[in-house]
């Protein structure tokens, strides 16, 4: 990290430097300007001092602090409190709705919506369960602002520790925009051997020429993520939870957190991942006007590096991971070496839309650094490779198009060479009606492989170990989301899926990659609503799901819904202070959720014990002073009367009673 420090620190001031060089090739160039700064140091302080002022009451508008998506998606900063920005006010920064946390701050979460994971071709890599908050390249953002923007942010975690999220960007010049952030967690939590510490380093660069004929942006991230594994509660640390069984002498001898039993103290996992991602086009025809036509030629790199470890000093007692092959300490790691490349040539026309054709390639290295031989009870040697690696190459095509109110939209992609096969398709189209009122329609087609760790794991514990053939997972979509402005939004879906592939505990206690051999129907309908009256707003969100031929092994709540009442005004002179104060309720259907294996870091499918059912209350009071969002929050208020024996999965307390609070800070230089 301290690497990447200096590297962008001689970056910036490389840039510096280039500038200062511009402005006296300016000078000399123009000596008019020499005698104007002549002129300048004649006027008095008085005089300066007033244009300084009238300079500095001429901000730039907040819409001209542009964020940029990976698709080119334009938005600007938004400084305003919201209910929307409670949602997001929190460990990952994003709304959580579909998602359901463990009980310490930057562990894993389960999931209430199965998470969709984006349209690819090559499997992922694994650990899942710890990909929550890894920045993937479209969580990536790129920037234009007119003067220098810094964006902190604050919240406090659960027994010593703090988060913190720290972003700043500024243009060099009109056509050069730099970006760092570093996002920083660490939280001891209330359990026994919870601490989580989490690190996310990104860095942006955009530019384009004068003529505005080559733009290019690039990014590099680095992540560590690690969590201490305890195994969740033990069966006596789960009576000790509950205040049950012949070990509780008082109701409230376990309050304290810290005393209740786990399974073991001294595991820990990391996830590491680093990676460089430049995309960059020149235009062979430049599109001058409206009703030209333009031509570009285009090149995206991304080169990424991922390792998962898990690390225990001895094996975990009681045969509960079952057997090692070693007696001492464990040690699992896996890494990924993934370099792709896609080459696009890009044709824009005000009447035929923009068609991309793109071809790729990507060369991958996954796995172990061991061979594995193992014998059956039958006799019978099996020997399990420890890489799963090669290229594959693709071709595919992208088109917009819109006229009027209407847009159409079509994108895809098929692997035509390598070891892997699969492929991807979209294609929708949309409706506008002067932006009251939204409507689309979408289709969707995915085969892929699952991910690594369905196809190979390699692990010194003996159950730990597989090497698998399995079928691409075929998944079909159609979706619908229609959006009336200040009255509702309704997203449904159906979705029926193919050879669905999840890992299950067997017969003899054994966790197993399985295959579906049936396919699973999907239901999704899910209504937003927002009301506001006088100064009391009402905010609903409702899912519903239905799954049909999977019940046992697609597990997910039928119902689940959130709903916010809160007051808000403005306070002091000037409406100086903007305050927000309510109450959030949540619940969900009780369902089988899944279970968490620590080894994988993956979750699993199980039948035999309920979670859910139960309302999750939050009271919350926010203000905004300037750019200055403040949040306080007592999450899960209703367990602070009595003692919570609530779970997020089987073995895994959810979250008490407890005040937090934070903040979001935007100022410009």
């Amino acid at each position: 990290m301290r690497k990447n420090l200096i590297i962008i620190i001689a970056f910036l001031f490389v840039s510096v430097i280039f500038a200062q060089d511009r402005n006296q090739e300016e000078i000399n160039q123009n000596p008019t300007l020499s005698r104007e700064d002549d002129q300048n140091s004649k006027k008095s302080l008085r005089e300066i001092a007033a244009e300084a002022k009238k300079d500095k009451e001429k901000k730039p508008p907040v819409t001209e602090y542009k964020i940029i998506s990976k698709e080119n998606d334009t938005t600007y900063l938004d400084t305003t409190l919201t209910i929307q920005k409670d949602y997001k006010f929190n460990y990952l920064r994003r709304d959580d709705f579909e998602l359901l946390p463990i009980h310490n701050v930057g562990q894993t979460y389960n999931s209430l919506v199965k998470r969709e994971e984006g349209l690819h071709l090559l499997p992922l890599f694994g650990a899942r369960a710890r990909h929550f908050n890894f920045m993937e390249v479209r969580d990536i953002n790129y920037y234009h602002v007119p003067t220098p923007l810094t964006e902190l942010y604050f919240k406090t975690t659960f027994e010593q520790g703090q988060q913190l999220d720290a972003f700043f960007t500024a243009n060099t010049s009109p056509r050069i925009n730099l970006s760092i952030a570093y996002k920083g967690v660490r939280s001891l939590g209330k359990y026994q051997h919870a601490l989580t510490s989490t690190g996310n380093f990104r860095a942006t660069l955009t530019y384009f020429t004068k003529n505005e004929r080559y733009k290019m942006r690039s990014h590099f991230v680095s992540q560590d993520l690690l969590n201490e594994e305890n195994g969740g509660l033990s069966e006596e640390g789960i009576d000790q939870y509950l205040g049950r069984g012949q070990f509780i002498a008082d109701e409230d001898e376990f309050i304290d957190r810290g005393a209740i039993s786990v399974n073991f103290e001294d595991a820990e996992s990391i996830l590491l991942g680093k990676r460089f991602y430049l995309d960059h086009q020149f235009a062979l025809i430049k599109k001058t006007d409206s009703t030209s036509t333009g031509v570009s030629i285009g090149h995206i790199m991304d080169l990424t590096d991922k390792r998962f470890r898990y690390d225990q000093t001895a094996v975990a007692p009681d045969n509960l991971l079952g057997e090692a092959y070693v007696s001492g300490a464990i040690s699992d790691d896996v890494a990924l070496e993934d370099f792709s490349n896609q080459v696009f040539i890009d044709l824009t026309n005000t009447w035929l839309g923009q068609l991309k054709i793109i071809g790729g390639s990507s060369n991958y290295n996954y796995g172990y650094n061991t061979l594995l031989s193992q014998v059956d009870d039958a006799g019978v040697q099996t020997n399990i490779t420890n890489r799963i690696k090669g290229d594959v190459f693709s071709v595919g095509g992208e088109y917009k198009n819109t006229y009027k109110r209407f847009s159409l939209f079509a994108d895809g992609m098929t692997l035509v060479s390598g070891d892997f096969t699969g492929h991807y398709f979209n294609a929708g189209a949309g409706f506008s009606w002067y932006d009251k009122y939204q409507a689309q329609v979408k289709i969707s087609s995915n085969s892929v492989a699952p991910n690594y760790n369905f196809l190979l794991y390699q692990s010194d514990y003996i159950n730990y170990n597989w090497q698998n053939d399995f079928s691409n997972i075929e998944t079909q979509k159609v979706q619908f989301n229609i959006k009336a402005k200040n009255i509702a939004e309704i997203e449904a879906s159906y979705a029926s899926i193919d050879q669905y592939t999840f890992f299950q505990k067997d017969a003899n206690d054994i966790i197993r990659p399985t295959q579906f051999g049936q396919s699973i129907d999907l239901i999704k309908v899910k209504l937003t609503q927002g009301l506001t009256f006088w100064k009391l707003g009402l905010d609903n969100t409702v899912m519903y799901q239905n799954v049909q031929g999977g019940e046992q092994v697609y597990n997910v709540p039928e119902i689940i819904t959130r709903n916010s009442l809160y007051f808000q005004d403005h306070f002091f002179k000037k409406n100086a202070l903007f305050m927000q104060a309510g109450v959030t309720l949540k619940y969900f259907t009780a369902y089988n959720a899944d279970a968490y294996d620590p080894v994988l870091s993956e979750f699993y499918v199980q039948n035999d014990q309920e979670i859910g059912g139960f309302p999750q209350v939050d009271i919350f009071f926010n203000a905004k002073v300037r750019q200055t969002r403040i949040f306080f929050k007592v999450e899960n208020f209703g367990e602070a009367f009595s003692q919570n024996q609530e779970f997020s999965a089987p073995g895994y307390p959810t979250r008490d009673a407890v005040l937090r609070f934070g903040l979001v800070w935007n100022f410009f230089l």
